[in-house]
């Protein structure tokens, strides 16, 4: 397969540091005829003339991941998309147009037009802390499960079907990549690509992994929920990528407590945590999926006996309401006591420490 056109599409805020590596990457690719689009959502650091020296179409749009790629996709010439993060690093010379040659054939094998493939990820760090947790996230991202594809993992597919989906949901201020990865698996299908692309890990590093995983998690909770509310009172907390630091939760505990106390009401909030039970006993597939990887249990088809096992067995045995209850109970005693207390203290003496530094 060669010189098919393909758009790639990166949204950008301040990026300089990223993006010449990026656009490095992207000029050894083989096969494949490029175009470089970058939706701004309004960089004052250089990164407009980093890309413009590369090649790059530089498209301005009001801030918001979303806004940005929508916009710039508006512009894109080419039969195929390639959404992009500026942090991504790629090392395969051949690993857009394997991807776009993968893709091709599924969708004619499958009969299938609404189709759009991602990669999986491997980190990029700079610290060796949590490596287990590291490997775990990474396998996890080739799977197709519902809440496992985001936008670090690049989303490939055709123009027409990205224009079929409508775009990403420009009204959210982040998780817009989740968004259209869940409307993806409702309404089409879903591939890993060959090979695999490289991110980096610069946020779980600077504000800790499992503080960082935490908050996806409350996150991506209230997400499925329809709590936007939550996305709208956090935003004052939630950093933009460089700006982070060490993460403090407290403030989106209290923005949860804020929510139910004054929104939601003692029926909503016990609603609340039903529902949100009901959304997470389904994944107790990954604590059989975390055994798989922690022992290297795969089978010689490339299969996960233990996550198999899950899905055969223990997944028809929990599907009661009464095992949803029972996960929103405990998920509230974990969520909304334990945890709070536990990172208010030490938040608190962290507080106490740098004072009388």
């Amino acid at each position: 397969m060669e010189h098919i056109a393909l758009s790639v599409i990166i949204p950008v805020l301040n990026e300089a540091d990223n993006l010449p590596a990026l656009m490095e990457n992207m000029k050894s690719q083989q096969g494949v005829q490029i175009e470089i689009i970058i939706g701004d959502g309004g960089s004052i650091d250089g990164s407009q003339q980093i890309a413009e020296a590369e090649g790059g179409l530089w498209v301005k749009a009001e801030r918001g991941r979303g806004k940005q790629m929508n916009a710039a996709a508006a512009q894109a010439k080419g039969e195929f998309l390639l959404f992009l993060h500026a942090d991504s690093t790629i090392c395969d010379p051949y690993l857009f147009v394997n991807a776009l040659s993968h893709l091709k054939q599924e969708m004619e094998r499958q009969d299938k037009s609404d189709m759009a493939g991602h990669f999986q990820l491997r980190f990029l760090r700079t610290m060796s802390k949590n490596n287990f947790a590291y490997r775990y996230l990474e396998e996890k991202s080739a799977l197709n499960r519902q809440n496992t594809t985001n936008g670090d993992q690049g989303f490939l597919m055709s123009r027409r079907y990205f224009e079929k989906l409508g775009g990403y949901d420009g009204s959210l201020p982040y998780l817009e990549d989740q968004e259209l990865a869940e409307r993806v698996r409702r309404d089409g299908t879903w591939i890993t690509l060959p090979g695999q692309l490289q991110t980096s890990a610069r946020r779980f590093e600077s504000e800790g992994f499992f503080r960082r995983y935490i908050l996806m998690s409350i996150m991506m909770g209230c997400f499925d929920l329809g709590i936007t509310t939550f996305f709208e009172k956090a935003s004052s907390v939630y950093q933009p990528q460089q700006n982070t630091e060490r993460l403090r939760l407290t403030p989106f505990f209290k923005v949860c407590w804020q929510i139910m106390i004054h929104e939601l009401g003692f029926t909503g909030t016990v609603r609340f945590w039903y529902e949100l039970g009901k959304y997470i006993r389904p994944n107790s597939w990954q604590l059989f999926f975390l055994w798989d990887v922690a022992f290297g249990k795969v089978d010689g088809d490339g299969k996960y006996p233990c996550l198999r096992f899950h899905d055969r067995f223990v997944k028809p045995a929990l599907d009661f309401r009464i095992f949803d209850a029972l996960t929103g109970l405990l998920s509230f005693l974990w969520i909304m006591i334990a945890l709070p207390i536990f990172f208010g203290v030490q938040e608190l003496l962290n507080k106490k420490i740098d004072s009388i530094e």
